[in-house]
């Protein structure tokens, strides 16, 4: 079967998602915390709140700029991750794993179709980087 459970997707606004069944959680890269700096601030998306694909989910601010967080699916916002908006240095920590910024319970899986692989995404970044 070798299919993973959870498959992680990446936006090229730098978002990454993780499915898990209708469950997605969704944050930013590495990369984009590379791009950014040190990370100040992070605001979120109301719980309960209905986001749209590629529509603006939240915002995380660096010292050196400000940037918008988008959504990758649509979805309802089930879970927001306070810990990040106390202490939003635990994104340039852990930006792709514990520091993840929403979570959703996704609208349609075939949205997930546009994203990139992690290998097509880490392709992505080095040349836009460049």
């Amino acid at each position: 079967m070798g299919k993973l459970m959870s498959e992680v997707k990446y936006s090229k606004e730098h978002e990454w998602i993780k499915l898990d069944g209708e469950e997605a959680t969704i944050g930013i890269t590495k990369h984009a915390t590379e791009m950014l700096g040190d990370i100040v601030f992070a605001e979120l998306p109301e719980k309960g709140s209905n986001v749209d694909k590629d529509g603006t989910a939240g915002v995380v601010e660096s010292t050196k700029a400000a940037s918008d967080v988008y959504t990758p699916v649509s979805g309802e916002v089930i879970d927001t991750n306070q810990m990040i908006v106390d202490d939003p240095s635990k994104i340039n920590e852990d930006p792709e794993e514990s520091a993840w910024f929403f979570k959703l319970k996704i609208k349609d899986k075939s949205e997930m179709d546009s994203l990139m692989s992690k290998e097509e995404y880490e392709k992505f970044a080095k040349e836009t980087s460049a």
